[in-house]
């Protein structure tokens, strides 16, 4: 038979409110009675019923994850980075449901009653009507990576323009004139982001971009692979190459390998996010480091505070992304 809250408070000689108050870290419980209550909740094997609670405090005790797309262009590392980040704030206090917003036909059984409050790692336009949607029903709310138009929210964004032209800089700086681009996945808001920057950094030292050196890509292995043979394959190659993230850079390094040629020596190569694969390729990936998982905490820290407080703030908050050198990248005869 199941331990009850009952059950904890006749052996705790308090009511069983305290207890509920207790395990539900209620500052209205002073700290040594919290911690005798949660030792005999634990002597117990106490499993907290859900939906009693749900029913108590009007809570589903679901918050959801929603990116964009799960299928395409969405990284391992960056789905295990944002996953993370959220769930080391929570815990165990809430269910975390992970889902791709292109997998709904309907949004009409996402609603206050199947879940607390939404994180959507926006990825591009598309999952707009979401947000729209999710703000109009006063869901808790918080959006991530992708700055969002025509709807105030709490908007959480890493500077991908800023490390994109820093990254620029630094190639020229080694003394790189010919740079090729691999752009990310069309419609998304990063890859956007991304060329620009460097688009930027190209024209702040005087530079051209020859529209042979870029080609598209979908921010996975195989379109890295795909556009560095292309540009291996151009009557004259570049010096270096641009990769708009750290798995196509990976693809992008096999291409030069299997052609004979190395990186640094014969191409450089560099990345984008700062994958935890990054530092340890071969040669080691220069990369701009995204702050994914440290957005997707703050990004889960706010949304508790809606929760809690009932109160949303609407604003934005820029994260900073940093220029991250190691060996993929070799300066140039008559580099600065």
């Amino acid at each position: 038979m199941s331990v009850t809250i009952k059950d904890i408070a006749r052996l705790a000689g308090v009511s069983h409110t305290t207890v509920s108050r207790a395990l539900n870290d209620s500052p209205l419980i002073n700290p040594e009675t919290k911690e005798r209550i949660h030792a005999i909740a634990e002597s117990l094997n106490y499993t907290p019923n859900y939906n009693a609670r749900s029913l108590v405090l009007d809570r589903s005790y679901n918050l959801g994850l929603f990116f964009s797309t799960l299928h395409t262009g969405t990284s391992a590392g960056f789905l295990y980075e944002a996953i993370k980040g959220v769930n080391d704030v929570i815990q165990d206090n809430f269910n975390l449901i992970v889902r791709g917003i292109d997998d709904y036909k309907s949004f009409h059984k996402v609603n206050r009653k199947s879940f607390d409050g939404i994180i959507v790692m926006s990825q591009s336009a598309s999952d707009q009507a979401f947000i729209e949607y999710a703000s109009e029903k006063e869901i808790p709310l918080v959006v991530l990576n992708r700055p969002v138009e025509g709807v105030e929210v709490m908007n959480l964004l890493p500077d991908d323009r800023g490390g994109a032209f820093r990254l620029a800089e630094f190639l020229i700086g080694q003394g790189h004139r010919r740079i090729a681009l691999i752009e990310g996945k069309a419609g998304f808001k990063s890859s956007q982001a991304r060329r620009e920057g460097f688009l930027a950094g190209l024209r702040e030292h005087g530079l051209t971009m020859d529209e042979n050196l870029i080609v598209p890509g979908e921010y996975d292995l195989e379109s890295g692979y795909q556009g560095m043979g292309r540009l291996l394959d151009l009557p004259e190659r570049p010096t270096a190459v641009f990769c708009s993230n750290d798995d196509m850079a990976l693809g992008a390094v096999k291409a030069v390998t299997e052609r004979g040629l190395s990186v640094p020596g014969d191409i450089s190569v560099a990345g984008f996010d700062d994958h935890l694969f990054s530092a340890f390729m071969t040669p080691a990936l220069t990369t701009v480091r995204r702050p994914i998982e440290e957005i997707s905490r703050a990004g889960a820290e706010k949304l508790l505070t809606f929760i809690d407080n009932k109160v949303v703030e609407k604003s934005t908050v820029l994260f900073h992304t940093e220029l991250v050198i190691r060996e993929s990248v070799q300066s140039t005869e008559g580099g600065r």
